[in-house]
C-alpha cells in the first residue's frame, strides 16, 4: 500500500511569547520523512504587551487576535520564501494560537487565532483548535507533543525522556513499547523568571542564567514553594502559564534580583527533578528543549539534580527551538487522517483521540 506522504507546516506561539515558530516538516503521520527549515519571527514588543494584557484578563480579545493571526500568516509567508517553496507545496497548517486560559479541569481551554483567516491569507488548508476535543471528553488537553516526541526519537535508547522548558515545563517519557507513552507538565519553566528579570531588569530573560548564577537560592524558601499540591498530584496533569504567580509572591517579596533569580530558577529546576517520582522508570537520557535549555544555571542544575545523561536537543541533531512548531505540523496531518493526538497517559483522554478543527483554503 502506498502512503502519502504530506508536506505540513506547524506553528507555535509559545507561553514564553516571544513570537511565532514556524517549521516545515514531511511525513506519513507515523514517520517522519524530513525536517525542512524553520523559523521564527519575534513578535513586537507592544503586541507582547498587548497578548500579556490580555492573558491577565484586560484588552480587546478580537483585535488582538486579528493581530496574532496575521503575525502567524506573515510568518508562513518568509518559511516559504526562505524555503524557496510556495503555498501549492503544502499540504496543510497546523496552527496552535496562542493560550490566553487553560483550566481543564473546568472543562475550559482556549487558544486565540483565527483559522478561517488564516487559510485565506495564506491560501492553505488549516487545522486548528487542536486542544478543545481533548478537554471536553475529560482530558487535560496537554501536552500534545508526545506522539510527535516518540515519532522524533525514532530508535534511541529507552527509556528516554524530551524536557520540553519553556513558560512552562513539561516531559514526555517514552518506554519500550508504542504505548508507554507518558505526558505532563512538570511545573514552572521560563514564565515566572522571565517575569522576575523583565520586570526587576528590564531584560526579556535571564540570558545564560547569569543573573540567577549571581545570586543564591534560599533552601528554606525553595522548600516551602515545593509545597504546592500540584507536585503530588499525580499526571495526568497540566498548568496554565500563571498558576505559581499568586503563589510564588510571598516566597520572592524581600529577594534582590539575583537571590530572586535564582530561587525561580532552582524552583524549575527543582520541580522537574520531583517529576520522575511520577516517572514509571527513571529515564536513562533526558533530552532539553525549549528556550530553558540555553539557561547554563537551569542546565547546570538539571544534570546536577537528574539521573541520566542530560543534553540539549541539538547533541542528537534536533533544533531544540522548532520543535513544537513541527509537533503542531505532525499534529495537523494526524488530524487530517483521523489518528490519534492525545491518549490516556498523555492527557487523561478516556482513549486516544483525534481533534483539531479543519479549515480549508478558500
Amino acid at each position: 500500500m502506498v502512503t502519502k506522504t504530506w508536506t505540513a507546516i506547524g506553528l507555535m506561539s509559545g507561553t514564553s511569547m516571544d513570537g511565532v515558530d514556524a517549521a516545515i516538516i514531511s511525513t506519513d503521520g507515523e514517520t517522519l520523512d524530513d525536517l525542512g527549515p524553520h523559523l521564527t519571527l519575534p513578535y513586537e514588543p507592544a503586541f507582547r504587551e498587548r497578548l500579556r494584557d490580555l492573558i491577565a484578563g484586560k484588552g480587546d480579545i478580537g483585535a488582538v487576535e486579528e493581530e496574532l493571526t496575521g503575525d502567524h500568516a506573515r510568518a508562513v509567508t518568509v518559511l516559504l520564501r526562505s524555503a524557496g517553496m510556495n503555498a501549492k507545496e503544502i499540504d496543510v497548517i497546523g496552527f496552535h494560537g496562542h493560550t490566553i486560559l487553560h483550566n481543564p479541569d473546568d472543562g475550559n481551554t482556549w487558544q486565540i487565532g483565527d483559522g478561517a483567516k488564516l487559510a485565506k491569507e495564506t491560501g492553505i488548508d488549516v487545522v486548528f483548535d487542536l486542544r478543545a476535543a481533548d478537554v471536553a471528553a475529560g482530558g487535560q488537553g496537554a501536552p500534545l507533543a508526545p506522539v510527535f516526541h516518540r515519532a522524533l526519537s525514532g530508535r534511541m535508547m529507552r527509556p528516554l525522556a524530551v524536557l520540553n522548558i519553556g513558560g512552562v515545563a513539561n516531559v514526555t517519557w517514552i518506554g519500550g513499547g508504542d504505548e508507554d507513552l507518558i505526558g505532563f507538565d512538570t511545573g514552572p519553566g521560563n514564565a515566572l523568571l522571565d517575569d522576575w528579570v523583565r520586570r526587576h531588569t528590564g531584560e526579556p530573560f535571564d540570558r545564560d542564567g547569569a543573573l540567577a548564577a549571581s545570586g543564591r537560592a534560599s533552601p528554606v524558601k525553595l522548600a516551602k514553594l515545593l509545597t504546592h499540591p500540584y507536585f503530588k498530584q499525580k499526571p495526568p496533569k497540566s498548568l496554565d502559564r500563571d498558576d505559581f504567580v499568586g503563589f510564588t509572591s510571598e516566597a520572592l517579596k524581600d529577594q534582590s534580583p539575583a537571590d530572586g533569580a535564582a530561587l525561580l530558577t532552582a524552583f524549575t529546576v527543582e520541580s522537574i527533578a520531583q517529576s520522575v517520582n511520577h516517572l514509571p522508570l527513571p529515564p536513562m537520557q533526558w533530552i532539553v528543549v525549549g528556550g530553558g535549555r540555553h539557561n547554563q544555571a537551569i542546565m547546570g542544575g538539571l544534570r546536577t539534580r537528574l539521573e541520566g545523561e542530560v543534553i540539549s536537543g541539538e547533541d542528537v541533531n534536533w533544533s531544540g527551538d522548532a520543535v513544537e512548531a513541527q509537533a503542531f505540523g505532525f499534529l495537523a496531518v494526524r488530524s487530517r487522517l483521523g489518528l490519534p493526538i492525545s491518549y490516556p497517559g498523555t492527557t487523561g483522554a478516556p482513549q486516544p483521540m483525534s481533534g483539531g478543527v479543519f479549515v480549508p483554503k478558500p
